[in-house]
């Protein structure tokens, strides 16, 4: 009994097998393409939070979350679009005569589409006090698009590669019997090089960032193209009368 399963397991397996596997059966040639691309990010997303000290003269929560908004609506941004709270808090500290203070905290995402507006909301917030920003991720927009047009560039590339391969041999290139694609991405988080916790002092004249921008992103397909392919030669006989 035991030996019937195994030999019906045995026939199941196979016939799986064949079935993924059934253009092994005939003449076929197998290449792989690479296509990538670098494009520029137009998704920056800035992670900004304030909170309130504890000093006897500390800001409000509320009055820097004003300020804030007045320098990024200065800069062009629209708030409602752009800017996201993603937490707020509250601390309870205790002091001396049981009195207790209150201490709130926000954060935010911001997003901005280039490296200037991102380094202007650096420099315009830090000029109101507002440090404690930081980049969180770039990214691109059409990024569907651009992968659709990468993985056509990839199989003309297979293609191409496979009739160089069988045109030597005086054979031609049959149907397409099996593609498979992969899809790269390297988006960039928190992207250190930018710098952007701003701990340092300002100079009473703020200066303009110069015009730069981030790191390009790079993308890249990988595709592996299967077909068949006719020898020339028993072709032409065949079609001898």
């Amino acid at each position: 009994m035991k030996n019937t399963i195994y030999l019906l397991s045995f026939i199941v397996s196979g016939f799986a097998f064949a079935q993924t596997k059934n253009f092994i059966d005939q003449p076929y040639l197998e290449t792989t393409a690479k296509v990538d691309t670098l494009v520029t990010p137009n998704q920056i997303y800035l992670s900004i939070y304030i909170h309130e000290g504890e000093d006897r003269n500390k800001t409000s929560l509320e009055k820097q979350e004003r300020t804030m908004a007045n320098v990024l609506e200065n800069l062009g941004i629209n708030l409602k679009k752009q800017l996201k709270i993603d937490n707020l808090a509250s601390t309870y500290r205790k002091y001396f005569l049981k009195r207790k203070n209150v201490l709130k905290s926000k954060s935010y995402t911001l997003e901005v589409f280039d490296a200037m507006t991102a380094g202007k909301v650096l420099i315009g917030l830090e000029s109101e006090g507002i440090s404690n920003v930081r980049l969180i991720k770039t990214a691109y927009s059409e990024i569907e698009t651009l992968k659709l047009d990468l993985k056509s560039k990839a199989i003309l590339k297979a293609k191409a590669q496979a009739v160089a391969l069988t045109t030597p041999l005086n054979q031609q290139l049959g149907k397409a019997i099996y593609i498979n694609d992969k899809y790269y991405s390297r988006p960039y988080y928190n992207n250190m090089k930018m710098m952007a916790r701003a701990d340092y002092a300002l100079e009473e004249a703020v200066e303009t960032p110069i015009e730069i921008e981030f790191s390009k992103i790079k993308e890249r397909v990988k595709l592996v193209f299967v077909s068949s392919f006719i020898n020339h030669a028993k072709a032409n006989r065949n079609s001898i009368p």
